[in-house]
């Protein structure tokens, strides 16, 4: 088979692979489309602790069972499935209480499992047994359906910082995680959703999804518009989707009283710190908390908001790439042109 190849920092190879054995608990996926996602830019940059190169990464999977293990039950050769990111190890507390993402081994497709770049992947018993495989819906294609895992993740987010009916919420950062929190917001109940985005390009992009105010500008900019849209008020809720230090420091300068600040977008390694003054925290009884990953129960219910045309992730595709074409393929993401690049391997 060809699988793209991560063979060192900034290296990918495209290469021909022995295909995967089946053991008695694995299955193997013939892969459909394989999304490319922020992390897989960062890792193809500057690596990751848990990815040993050489090694497959990309966890926006989704594809066919082309054959399984003999103790496989709940899976059959056919199956169109979609999977997440985030393995729970099965074994911890954490994960014996539904919070795979929060587990220490901290498994991942992509990371320490094969990921997606690749045209078969296998599926550890571990993956299998307690991963967040999901059938793919009727109606549901396969690119759509590797979006339910960054949508997943989304869910995530607003689970930890709910949207109430009423609510305002601002995200800031109209990438492809923004916009989705933005559709989130609204079928949640939101009242008006402002976006912000500093990109002129990206922003015209999220107003397709129709935010009720969109916002270009970062720092004193943002502040004074979110102001004067919320009636100096501040949003009830504010998810920061981008990895951006100001934002996270200007969203806690704007939340409401009593509000909820979600932190989405992780910081750079050794650039993570920032200043807050904590008597806005105290003052203001405000909740800020971070959200990473998502859980198999989420994944599976983005499938199924996906698959009830809920959440538009098919308008996000901006760019289809052949397996051949995985450095083009990530040229055009890291290059934010458009929104969701798909390899369709």
């Amino acid at each position: 088979m060809k699988a793209a190849i991560l063979e060192a920092l900034d290296k990918i190879a495209l290469k021909e692979v022995a295909v995967p054995e089946v053991d008695q608990e694995s299955i193997l996926v013939r892969v459909k489309a394989c999304s490319v996602c922020g992390s897989d830019i960062r890792i193809f940059h500057h690596g990751n602790p848990r990815v040993k190169p050489p090694v497959v990464i990309g966890h926006e999977v989704a594809g066919e069972i082309v054959k399984t293990g003999k103790n496989v039950k709940n899976f059959k050769t056919g199956d169109k499935i979609a999977l997440g990111a985030d393995v729970p190890c099965g074994e911890c507390d954490f994960c014996k209480n539904g919070l795979g993402n929060n587990c220490a081994v901290n498994y991942a497709i992509g990371y320490q499992f094969p990921g997606g770049f690749s045209e078969y992947m296998l599926l550890n018993e571990t993956t299998v047994k307690y991963g967040p495989v999901n059938k793919i819906p009727d109606g549901v294609s396969f690119e759509e359906a590797s979006l339910a895992e960054p949508l997943a993740c989304c869910i995530n987010a607003t689970e930890r910082s709910p949207v109430e009916l009423g609510d305002t919420v601002l995200i800031i950062g109209a990438g492809p995680a923004g916009i989705m929190l933005l559709q989130l917001a609204k079928i949640l109940g939101a009242s008006k959703v402002i976006i912000s985005q500093r990109s002129k390009h990206r922003l015209e992009q999220a107003k397709k999804f129709n935010p009720d105010v969109a916002i270009e500008g970062t720092g004193e900019i943002l502040i004074q518009q979110v102001l004067k849209a919320t009636n100096g008020a501040g949003p009830d809720v504010i998810f920061t989707a981008c990895p951006s230090n100001e934002a996270q420091q200007d969203a806690v300068r704007l939340v409401k009283q009593r509000g909820r600040v979600n932190f989405f977008g992780g910081l750079a390694k050794g650039k993570s710190e920032i200043t807050v003054d904590s008597n806005l925290i105290h003052y203001k009884e405000c909740n800020i908390s971070g959200s990473h990953g998502s859980v198999p129960r989420q994944h599976k219910l983005a499938l199924e908001l996906i698959a009830a045309k809920k959440i538009n992730v098919k308008g996000l595709i901006s760019h289809r790439f052949k397996l051949v074409e995985i450095e083009k393929a990530f040229q055009a993401a890291e290059q934010h042109n458009g929104m969701k690049v798909i390899v369709e391997c």
